[in-house]
């Protein structure tokens, strides 16, 4: 227990807005593209995201990793995904710590959201946008230990008989 005999005041945010950042981490250059609204996400954001991915003319197979939220796993996604050449891998349910884009989220929210706060909505969206425009430069040598490809790995096991 804490007892204080000074009432303290904390200042936080009033009302509910959101910034929803929708985003695609090349594993191995860390190259980021982002689908970014006040509104919600869902399969149209989603397909816009392909379609910028698809946009950067890579001349490689393209391998989008999602999770299984029900706006990815539709007939739209789906269909934008084959008519762009792009493959959609789905993580088992409940494993972020799979998906390089989560540590990405992680480190924004560390630096951007976790005690602090912004006087109006606008100061939030610029600080979280301002942080993800310099992933490539000021943030990169952080970001480059952060989003190693090292996982670890088990082989397969034998069953034990007893």
């Amino acid at each position: 227990m804490l007892w204080c005999f000074v009432r303290q005041f904390i200042r936080a945010p009033a009302g509910r807005q959101r910034f929803n950042v929708l985003g695609a981490l090349n594993a191995v250059t860390h190259e980021l593209v982002l689908v970014t609204n006040d509104a919600y996400i869902n399969a149209d954001s989603v397909c816009d995201l392909l379609r910028r991915v698809a946009a950067l003319g890579l001349e490689i197979p393209i391998t989008l990793i999602l999770d299984n939220a029900r706006y990815q796993k539709c007939p739209p996604v789906w269909d934008t995904a084959k008519s762009l050449g792009i493959e959609l891998l789905y993580l088992p349910t409940y494993s972020p710590n799979l998906n390089l884009i989560e540590r990405l989220w992680k480190f924004v929210k560390k630096n951007c959201l976790y005690s602090t706060y912004y006087e109006n909505f606008g100061l939030f969206k610029n600080a979280i946008s301002s942080c993800l425009s310099q992933a490539h430069t000021t943030h990169k040598p952080v970001l480059d230990t952060l989003l190693s490809l090292r996982f670890q790995t088990f082989r397969k096991s034998q069953a034990v008989k007893s």
